[in-house]
């Protein structure tokens, strides 16, 4: 591979690593509702690990595909929003971490006072 292209494979895989939008630790219950992976209904009430304006990282013991969409719902302002399953981490004392996607930036679904500047929906 020539200079230029490892300095172009680079550059892609730096602009990659990049987050959209700053995550916060936050240990926030949420409820989450959908298919199971054997297509079965489910509601689990579960909590976050780290959330952000463009999702959360979850703790789920029902399993769920990658890509599939689920609802989530914030108890503490009643409000909902379907996500995208955007990984699926491996599964510890009956828990898999589960990291979502909103489809649009949805900054005010978590309960954040001083939310980071690049919160704001783009």
């Amino acid at each position: 591979m020539g200079d230029s292209k490892r300095a172009a494979e680079r550059s892609r895989l730096s602009q990659a690593g990049q987050r959209r939008s700053e995550r916060i630790f936050m240990d926030l219950p949420i409820l989450v509702s959908g298919e199971s992976a054997d297509h079965r209904a489910f509601l689990e009430e579960t909590f976050t690990v780290t959330v952000s304006a463009h999702g959360a990282l979850m703790m789920l013991a029902t399993k769920v595909a990658l890509g599939q969409k689920l609802m989530l719902t914030n108890p503490a302002n009643q409000g909902r929003r379907e996500v995208r399953v955007a990984y699926l981490g491996p599964p510890h004392a009956g828990l898999s971490q589960v990291a979502v996607e909103f489809a649009r930036p949805a900054p005010d679904f978590w309960p954040v006072n001083s939310a980071p500047r690049d919160w704001t929906a783009r």
